[in-house]
């Protein structure tokens, strides 16, 4: 291999091995600026599309532990990755797709498992990782906010007759 494809390969195998996930889509047809659009959309999202090689691209997989591609690298690819939330870019790529045609979820891999396109797409349908999160905390904090509730009513009860009695005695 000649040193230029190594130095991809090495890049490509830095990307995969420091993301928890990606996401291979085709994007034949795309126009520059249409490609530019998804690149600001999935970096508010906290990730990253790279336009790759396949063959090379095909190498940097196996060298980062993925075995299982059985040919489907074919076409004009891009790469998405990302340190975050697979569901924020799933949801990026998904509504990008929606509004151009062009862009076609190929397959993707979560903690090196392989997802289907219809597995990435219920994947955007989730709600962000920080949503999950709040739900998750709310869950846990509305039985102890019950709880202190229902602790404090007899005192509460007790303070309103004191007061009544006090009211009807002055």
């Amino acid at each position: 291999m000649r040193a230029e494809k190594k130095l991809l390969t090495g890049e490509y195998v830095a990307r995969l091995n420091a993301s928890p996930f990606f996401l291979v889509v085709g994007y034949q047809g795309l126009k520059v600026a249409h490609l530019t659009e998804l690149r600001k959309r999935l970096a508010e999202a906290g990730a990253e599309i790279h336009i790759v090689k396949n063959t090379v691209f095909s190498v940097a997989v196996k060298e980062a532990g993925i075995n299982d591609l059985n040919g489907s690298l074919g076409g004009q690819l891009a790469v998405v990755t990302g340190k975050k939330d697979i569901s924020a870019a799933a949801k990026a790529v998904k509504n990008f797709a929606a509004e151009f045609d062009k862009l076609k979820v190929k397959f993707g891999y979560l903690n090196n498992q392989r997802l289907e396109p219809a597995s990435i797409l219920t994947l955007a349908d989730l709600p962000s990782l920080d949503v999950l999160r709040g739900k998750l905390l709310g869950l846990f904090n509305a039985p102890a906010t019950k709880l202190v509730r229902l602790i404090n009513t007899p005192a509460t009860q007790l303070a309103q007759v004191i007061k009544a009695k006090a009211e009807k005695a002055g």
